[in-house]
């Protein structure tokens, strides 16, 4: 077992030559990214970089604006019943996909359904946990069909709800329509480029194992106002491997820059390291269904035995915030407990990762636990991988995090851990906390909501359900020849921005 002195040597030094440069297409965007999308299906996709790219191929009902907040998509306007429990969104006139076809709503019923349907997509209720008969056609005791999405016209579609959810706006950001008339023909090789069909400002021309060519969409409901007509995301796996061909000029765009070298690079790159606030949790999920891990007074201790400050300063450079709680900025006093005392573990905890910065936050975090009497072995793995393995129950503790990517409200930090959220796989339950959440879902008022999701975080901190670490800054690597990046916004929206013409 690596510690922390042998750990920090290990990685606080790598080749940084600048690569030679290739030939830059003038009007083509090209990103570097940690790996490409699991998937092009929206009902099928599970990793972060598939969010990115929804975003730039796919078309919400609503959308985010250039600040982040709620735009008009395909729908230009929607409204709410008295009762809050029907929503009705109105289509632009003349949507079409890709391929000319017209887009309807009946397109945007049957897609709701597709994503909660279990024999069509690995299902999950995702943005419909409160639509009504979702849970049952999830269940698979009620046909899709008897989901509560109805098409009234071809360009009006109506949502109708179990309870109220004022954020139903917010969600349908990335809520995107499929292609019925293309995945009806092709099935699951719909996401094929000679098959593809989307609604998004792009469109995908090509697709090889380490990178995907996109070209705007001519469509697309805003095409006029898209700029760069091409661009290329390529997976560079390795982490310095990327920061070192952006700085050789190959890429525009490139995302997590080594978290052990981010002084390094701010340093160097000057105005082309850009860091923004984003919603991005590290924390560690851990199986209650293994003791003694069910155990809560074991939970606490593993907790305050780990020194989150060493970890956001040596691997983050000060600029992860440590934390002991999922929401940043819901609480005042953040003391930290009095230490644990021991309590006895009787074997060793298994901690699975991945190769890199959950690597090396896994050989600290052990480093900590042996001081504290607790021996660790670990398992570094495939992100594939290490999700299967968790979903199927088989692990102790896996290093894990998640990026909320562009949605700020703290609904979106909480969410994946409650009932049939994308984190909630980690055998724990608490019918207290799925009703707090459920009744901060309901709220239109921020202060209730907030108020609400306090309580919510103060059980689930009760019961330490996961161990929070650190909240995570996005940092991105800027080219200077690429415009139109706003200092509060992650450049996400590539339909935003433009290309700065050689002088």
């Amino acid at each position: 077992m690596l510690n922390r002195r042998a750990l920090l040597a290990a990685t606080a030094a790598t080749g940084l030559a600048a690569c030679s440069r290739r030939g830059v297409p003038q009007d083509m965007l090209r990103v570097a990214t940690s790996n490409l999308p699991d998937s092009l299906d929206p009902a099928r996709g599970e990793f972060a970089s598939a969010a990115l790219v929804y975003k730039q191929i796919h078309a919400g009902l609503t959308e985010y604006g250039p600040d982040g907040g709620v735009t008009p998509g395909l729908a230009e306007s929607w409204d709410v019943s008295p009762d809050r429990l029907r929503w009705t969104f109105r289509l632009r006139d003349g949507l079409r996909w890709s391929d000319g076809h017209p887009l309807t709503a009946d397109d945007v019923a049957w897609s709701a359904r597709r994503l909660v349907d279990p024999s069509q997509s690995f299902a999950n209720l995702g943005d419909f946990f409160t639509v009504a008969n979702a849970r049952a056609v999830l269940a698979g005791t009620l046909p899709a069909d008897a989901m509560g999405v109805t098409a009234r016209d071809p360009h009006t579609v109506e949502f109708l709800l179990e309870e109220p959810l004022g954020l139903m706006p917010l969600l349908m950001r990335e809520f995107y329509p499929f292609p019925r008339h293309v995945i009806e023909r092709a099935g699951h090789d719909w996401i094929k480029p000679e098959h593809i069909v989307t609604a998004g400002a792009y469109t995908v021309t090509g697709a090889t194992q380490i990178a995907l060519d996109l070209a705007r969409n001519p469509n697309y409901f805003d095409a006029g106002s898209v700029s760069i007509p091409h661009a290329r995301i390529e997976a560079v796996v390795e982490d310095a491997t990327r920061m070192r061909l952006f700085r050789a000029g190959d890429f525009d765009l490139a995302d997590r820059p080594p978290a052990n070298q981010i002084a390094f690079w701010r340093e160097r790159l000057g105005s082309q390291f850009r860091s923004f606030d984003a919603p991005i949790l590290r924390y560690l999920k851990i199986n209650h269904a293994r003791a003694p891990l069910g155990d809560v007074a074991i939970r606490r201790m593993l907790s305050q035995a780990i020194d989150r400050a060493f970890l956001a300063q040596e691997f983050y450079a000060g600029t992860a915030t440590p934390t002991r709680h999922v929401v940043p900025g819901l609480v005042t006093d953040d003391t930290p407990p009095a230490p644990a005392p021991p309590v006895g573990i009787g074997r060793p905890i298994e901690i699975r990762t991945t190769t890199g910065e959950g690597e090396r936050l896994a050989v600290a975090i052990a480093d900590d636990w042996r001081r504290a009497g607790v021996e660790c072995e670990l398992l570094v793995s495939y992100p594939t991988d290490l999700y299967q393995a968790v979903d199927a129950g088989d692990f102790d503790i896996a290093v894990a995090s998640f990026n909320r990517g562009l949605k700020s409200d703290p609904f979106f930090m909480m969410d994946p851990f409650a009932p049939g959220g994308f984190a909630d796989n980690f055998n724990w339950s608490d019918p207290v906390f799925g009703a707090l959440i459920d009744a901060a879902r309901q709220q239109n008022e921020i202060r209730a909501r907030e108020r609400l999701y306090r309580e919510a975080m103060a059980r689930l901190d009760a019961e330490q359900a996961v161990i929070p670490l650190l909240h995570e800054r996005a940092h991105w690597l800027v080219a200077d020849r690429l415009a139109g990046i706003r200092n509060d916004v992650q450049p996400m929206l590539w339909r935003y921005l433009s290309l700065v013409p050689p002088a």
